[in-house]
């Protein structure tokens, strides 16, 4: 049986899941990865020409210390890394279409409909 959640618990729970989501690239990270992908470093600083190799190492880094993806270190020269997602992290991939879908069916607004609103 799941988690019952309150009011409280279920908006602490839900924001430190953003948390561990929040980030310029780490969305645009597991989208490469998902469906079983695996990258190389490289590969990656290939498909996201904007992100810095710094800004990618920390990313990374920080998404496979939250086992959303895993790392595998080859022992050669040069180092070769290759970078995929966890099982736990490719369950993500509903929840991001469920969210995408959401973001779609919203309705249509006109400025002057956003101002009335507010």
């Amino acid at each position: 049986m799941g988690k019952q959640y309150t009011p409280d618990s279920a908006a602490s729970d839900v924001e430190a899941i953003l948390r561990m989501l929040e980030g310029r690239w780490k969305l645009v990270i597991l989208f490469h990865l998902f469906g079983g992908k695996t990258q190389r470093y490289s590969d990656l600083e290939r498909l996201i020409p904007a992100i810095s190799q710094k800004m990618l190492a920390q990313q990374l880094r920080q998404l496979e210390a939250d086992g959303i993806i895993k790392r595998k270190v080859y022992p050669q020269v040069p180092p070769k890394v290759e970078y995929s997602m966890t099982d736990w992290g490719q369950s993500l991939c509903p929840a991001l279409d469920a969210l995408l879908k959401w973001a779609e069916a919203r309705p249509a607004t006109t400025g002057a409909e956003s101002e009335a609103e507010s």
